[in-house]
């Protein structure tokens, strides 16, 4: 079906940061495939892991116990202090079972329309529900009739969700990214998480952080909440969990982690052997390689550069990033960018129609990163100046 505006150029290999595509071109990938290849193109572990297990078994079907889909769970509620974990095959499916979560809450306390909390520009994923709750009238076009039970404010403003729960007694949870990707790479006040934490606490409601695109080491913390020490009720992940092979996480704790039962969710293909290796790769890769520290490092590194190479362009209105997730913002739409940048080799992306964003590999050495600040100071400067 014609869903995408597909870029004229299509790839057979990668290795690291580089794509090489079907006439031999090479390309510095700074986007990753959506934030999803964290340890680059053809990873050796992964590729490893995956080959092994598909010779040995990919799919039995969640009726039956999943030894590496308990060794994965284990794992990731090791690292983000989570108690349980459903497994699916997207971002999509994790949200999906976040909302299910948050109605099934709030029925047990009694309120008759649950209703969650969601933000202007947000990005949720393209199922009915999750693309209700995303805040963008373009994705949601066209699909009406949406799915109730929403409520949304501005992003990063904690005195809209005060009147909320002054106003609303249906609230039962607020769904919010801790970055807002799509939406502009727009990263809040430093207290709008915790602020957000205290108002769940003080009414009862479930916080859940849609981590799909922050999550994973992304922006210089396994999760991007980290950073705030406010810990959700519910998270979700997906995108670079795999790596590239397809999976998707729910992580619930206390209440929320007790919601679900037997019947009331479920995933053919969640969590299966073949997805659960892949993900076990990538945590120990990302451990063995302390990725994590060397995403906040090189964005720290990226940042910087960018800065020196672009802070006096009188186009550039901001400048901006945690860990490898930036965005560069213009003064005028500049979709023209990522065909510009893909003819001289390098892959970027541009959402919120005037923001540059950025998401390379976790493993971008500095060397890398200095061709990424070189292509795009040429860049943008002669696209300012082409106005």
């Amino acid at each position: 079906m014609n869903t995408y505006s597909r870029q004229p150029v299509s790839f057979e290999r990668g290795a690291g940061v580089w794509l090489w595509d079907t006439q031999g071109n090479k390309y510095l990938d700074a986007f990753s495939g959506v934030s999803v290849c964290n340890l680059g193109h053809a990873h050796p572990a992964v590729a490893e892991a995956v080959c092994k297990q598909a010779a040995k078994l990919v799919h039995t079907s969640n009726h039956f116990g999943i030894p590496l889909q308990d060794e994965l769970g284990t794992q990731l509620m090791r690292l983000s202090g989570m108690d349980k974990v459903f497994f699916g095959n997207s971002g999509a499916e994790a949200n999906e079972a976040a909302i299910k979560i948050a109605r099934l809450y709030g029925h047990r306390k009694g309120v008759a329309v649950p209703t969650i909390v969601v933000t202007e520009g947000s990005f949720h994923g393209r199922t009915l529900a999750t693309l209700t709750a995303t805040g963008n009238r373009k994705i949601q076009a066209g699909f009406e009739p949406l799915v109730q039970g929403f409520v949304r404010v501005p992003y990063d403003d904690l005195e809209a969700l005060r009147i909320v729960a002054r106003n609303s007694p249906n609230i039962v949870a607020v769904l919010v990214e801790p970055i807002q990707g799509e939406g502009g790479v727009n990263i809040p006040a430093d207290d709008y998480l915790s602020g957000a934490r205290a108002l769940c606490d003080e009414h009862g409601w479930l916080m859940m952080l849609d981590e799909i695109q922050t999550g994973m080491g992304r922006t210089g913390e396994w999760f991007a909440w980290q950073h705030s020490g406010a810990a959700p009720d519910v998270m979700t992940l997906a995108k670079a969990l795999g790596n590239g092979v397809p999976i998707g996480a729910c992580l619930a704790r206390g209440q929320a982690a007790e919601v679900l039962q037997p019947g009331s969710h479920g995933s053919t293909f969640g969590g299966n052997p073949l997805a659960c290796a892949a993900a076990l790769a990538v945590l120990k890769t990302m451990e063995q390689e302390n990725l994590v520290a060397h995403a906040a490092a090189m964005g720290e590194y990226l940042l910087n550069g960018l800065a020196r190479a672009l802070g006096d362009c009188k186009h550039v209105t901001a400048i901006r990033g945690q860990g490898l997730m930036i965005g560069i913002e213009l003064n005028r739409p500049c979709y023209a960018l990522v065909h510009q940048a893909r003819e001289r080799g390098l892959l970027i992306n541009v959402t919120a129609e005037r923001v540059i964003r950025l998401l390379p590999p976790l493993i971008l050495t500095e060397a890398e990163a200095d061709m990424i600040v070189d292509h795009l100071a040429v860049l943008v400067r002669d696209f300012a100046d082409a106005a």
